[in-house]
């Protein structure tokens, strides 16, 4: 599996924040087997919701977009201008400001390959 260099205290805390889900997830079912009250539980389902939605928007926004930004940086340091792919980094240096959450994973790959094939290159 390959390595995408995720910042790791930003890792940290989206673990922390899904470990916190989970135990949310947990008081649900615990209320459910008590046949709690219907609202209380509906409550804690928009918050459980609210809080993945949180932790993916942070995940894709600041994770893998600072990733992705590594990358970037990487590969225009070790391709001074004669690796074959100056052209592909050139258009993500480029294109990184304006991509969308959407976009971001295929281009944190698109980098991973350039990474790949530049360490190929060295060795």
């Amino acid at each position: 599996m390959p390595a995408y260099d995720l910042p790791p205290e930003l890792i940290t805390d989206i673990k922390s924040r899904l470990k916190t889900l989970s135990g949310q997830l947990q008081g649900i079912v615990k209320m459910l087997d008590e046949e709690r009250d219907p609202e209380a539980i509906n409550v804690q389902f928009k918050s459980i919701d609210k809080g993945l939605q949180k932790a993916h928007l942070l995940l894709l926004d600041e994770v893998y977009r600072k990733a992705l930004a590594i990358g970037i940086v990487k590969a225009v340091d070790s391709c001074p201008g004669n690796c074959g792919m100056e052209e592909q980094i050139e258009y993500l240096r480029q294109s990184f400001p304006t991509l969308t959450l959407s976009d971001i994973t295929h281009k944190l790959k698109e980098i991973q390959l350039i990474k790949q094939r530049l360490e190929a290159l060295e060795g």
